[in-house]
């Protein structure tokens, strides 16, 4: 799994949300994705998606740093589901949130690996 390249994919999609690079973001995502801002709570397409991130880098005060913890990448046709944790240190000198995430792949031949469901709440967002 280590070599699976929807790991280092992540690994810049974090670096982007962590630098607040949000147009760069953007193309890590397929135009018709989904991202849980929070349960109960989604936004859908890339217009919508980009201002969910700006809005939850705002609620951190703009110190928001996301990396990645344990993960495995189970592909199936075109298709991959990730699931990890992901840590997020907020900037308030409190431990990093960690999250067991859940996120979507679909593969094309002309733009690779484009995330089509972005859950950072995973299996969680059942207990709200």
């Amino acid at each position: 799994m280590s070599d699976h390249p929807l790991k280092q994919l992540i690994k810049a999609a974090d670096e982007a949300i962590t630098a607040k690079d949000f147009d760069s973001l953007m193309e890590f995502y397929a135009d018709d994705a989904t991202l849980v801002v929070k349960p109960g709570l989604n936004a859908s397409g890339k217009d919508q998606i980009r201002k969910a991130f700006v809005a939850i880098a705002a609620h951190f005060k703009n110190q928001l740093k996301v990396r990645q913890g344990r993960m495995e990448v189970i592909e199936g046709a075109d298709t991959a589901l990730v699931i990890m944790e992901t840590l997020l240190d907020t900037g308030d000198g409190n431990e990093p949130i960690v999250r067991h995430a859940t996120y979507i792949f679909r593969k094309s031949e002309t733009d690779g690996w484009l995330c089509a469901v972005d859950n950072s709440y995973g299996t969680s967002i059942l207990d709200a």
